[in-house]
């Protein structure tokens, strides 16, 4: 096997770093609230917060946007101070396993009963997209930008995404994962329940704002969910974004022990986490 520059073999993916983790819900409104949350060290909040309100809009943008919005630019801008990294210049992936549930059982039930009263707003923010498309906006960001859905392992497909394109090009990438509510007769099919947001930023390299390193691998075979250790984590369990729970429960407590992460029936994503000092 070759070597690559930074001593792993050739089809043995780098170690990469994680930054500036960051964390909303109702409940855990902030990383530093699930922090202690998830090591058992702290308490849900009471009475829940409001949804967020992101400052990097205007005031009629911020009016409008609707919730997944909201939770996007509240993760994505809190995990990037943390990083001490320039917004502008840093490429991203958006993860949701539906988009705006509310937003759609709107479009579709208008569709079906009266379609001349439909809302241009609300169909501009239906797309899937919308949230990385307000942030690219609000940032002034440039940089590439990815948006995944692969229904309840969302958050695993896009750390995937995140980490192989981290590891291409050598750049750190911003990952943000969030999703609502399913409302109406979506909510027949699909399970979703609260508010949650969760981002990092995943660093080729390690610098003085890393947090944990991890090594991944694609692994074959059937897998489940790890399991939840926290009550507040246990809680959100219901959020269709709830597959990011076991690595940010992993990162509030230090944890080493490899987690699977389920990405199809027969296939998973393998992490070793390494918390740093």
């Amino acid at each position: 096997m070759s070597e690559s520059m930074n001593g792993t073999t050739a089809n043995t993916p780098p170690t990469l770093y994680i930054e500036g983790p960051a964390f909303w819900a109702p409940t855990l409104p902030g990383w530093d609230l699930a922090r202690a949350a998830f090591r058992e060290e702290g308490a849900l909040t009471d009475p829940p917060a409001k949804r967020p309100s992101p400052q990097m809009l205007a005031p009629a943008e911020r009016r409008r946007a609707p919730d997944t919005v909201a939770l996007a630019l509240e993760v994505a801008t809190a995990a990037v101070a943390a990083s001490g990294r320039d917004a502008k210049a840093l490429p991203c992936v958006f993860a949701s396993a539906h988009g705006d549930l509310g937003i759609n059982d709107y479009m579709c039930s208008t569709l079906a009963t009266d379609p001349s009263v439909l809302s241009p707003t609300k169909f501009h923010n239906s797309v899937h997209n919308a949230a990385v498309g307000y942030w690219s906006i609000g940032t002034g960001c440039m940089a590439a930008s990815n948006s995944v859905s692969a229904f309840e392992t969302s958050f695993a497909a896009a750390l995937l995404e995140t980490a192989t394109q981290c590891a291409a090009d050598q750049q750190a990438i911003l990952l943000v994962g969030f999703d609502v509510p399913a409302v109406g007769p979506l909510a027949s099919v699909t399970t979703s329940r609260g508010l949650m947001a969760t981002a990092f930023v995943v660093s080729p390299v390690r610098t003085e704002r890393a947090v944990a390193s991890f090594d991944w691998s694609l692994e074959p075979g059937l897998s489940q969910v790890p399991a939840l250790h926290s009550p507040a984590a246990k809680v959100l369990d219901t959020n269709s974004i709830a597959d990011a729970l076991p690595v940010f429960e992993a990162l509030a407590r230090g944890s080493t022990g490899p987690l699977r992460l389920p990405l199809a029936p027969t296939m998973s994503l393998r992490l070793l986490l390494h918390p740093l000092d």
